[in-house]
């Protein structure tokens, strides 16, 4: 019996130290022991060097800059100013420039100028005296255009200013407009002098005996309002009355008369603002007397002006 109970009691004991050591496999399995990478043993490494060697190089370039800048400063205080200017072997020479290259050639150009109907007979009495200085001062080429009614002015090469063709049409314009040959002459020779026109009905709606009255108004017994107007602000005024000719075809032909009256100013741009200002005066309905008393103010300003 007692044999017996030994064995069991040994049994039990053996029982007991395989499952101790079952329990120490399994906790060695549960907390595994950290391994190092050498991967990232190289990466730290690397890093490490990187930014030792950045630094390395930044402080490398600023003592770099300083030296530099210490080297200029020390070469702009020694150098001398005459050594800083190119010498003349290194400047590049270049060849004298004729006389007449700067002087660009123009191109041809052509205007054309219409003539009404009631210029044409003093256009051909005056023709001389419009050929002459378009051709003489301004070196242009002129000819009268019957069929179409119209003065055609050319560019050539005696042509020296390029706003010589525009010169030269304001000055057929002028003529074509009404105003005398003597006066229009001053437009070739004068460079601020301007041409503006305008119509009655853009200052004051007026028909029948009303607008013949704002037109005596303006003109004046024999002229002398207009004449008054131009002596002051030294300007020269055209009122031009032309009848416009409507003709209706139908059951019955019928023509109607309108009268169309514009007012044609040259002068700077100053005068013909006093000109034009003592016009609408006038249209307005302003008698003359009214008139004359602000012209006398501002000739008297101008002449202040002037001196």
């Amino acid at each position: 019996m007692v044999v017996a109970h030994t064995s069991t009691s040994s049994a039990t004991a053996g029982d007991f130290g395989m499952k101790a050591k079952k329990n120490r496999r399994k906790i060695t399995r549960k907390n595994p022991i950290p391994q190092r990478n050498e991967q990232d043993e190289e990466m730290t490494f690397d890093s490490s060097v990187a930014d030792s060697i950045i630094s390395l190089g930044e402080a490398s370039s600023h003592l770099n800059e300083s030296s530099q800048k210490e080297d200029d400063d020390e070469l702009m205080i020694d150098a001398d100013p005459t050594s800083l200017a190119p010498s003349a072997s290194t400047a590049p020479t270049f060849a004298p420039v004729a006389p007449g290259a700067d002087k660009t050639t123009l191109k041809s150009e052509t205007r054309r100028i219409p003539i009404p109907p009631h210029r044409m007979t003093p256009l051909k009495k005056d023709w001389l005296n419009i050929f002459g200085p378009l051709t003489e001062i301004l070196g242009l080429q002129v000819r009268m255009n019957v069929q179409r009614r119209c003065v055609e002015i050319r560019t050539s090469k005696q042509t020296k200013d390029i706003g010589a063709i525009q010169k030269g049409a304001d000055f057929v314009k002028a003529y074509a407009l009404g105003f005398d040959v003597n006066d229009a002459i001053a437009l070739l020779r004068l460079d601020d002098l301007y041409l503006d026109s305008f119509e009655i009905k853009d200052v004051k709606t007026l028909h029948g005996d009303h607008l013949s009255r704002a037109i005596g108004r303006i003109a004046g017994q024999d002229g002398k309002t207009k004449f008054t107007i131009e002596n002051t602000s030294r300007t020269r005024i055209v009122l031009a009355d032309t009848y416009a000719l409507i003709c209706l075809y139908g059951s019955h032909m019928l023509t109607l008369k309108h009268l169309l009256s514009k007012i044609h100013i040259m002068g700077s741009f100053q005068n013909i603002k006093i000109a034009r200002d003592a016009l609408v005066s006038l249209i307005l309905g302003s008698p003359p007397g009214k008139v004359y008393a602000g012209l006398r103010t501002v000739s008297s300003r101008m002449k202040q002006r002037a001196l």
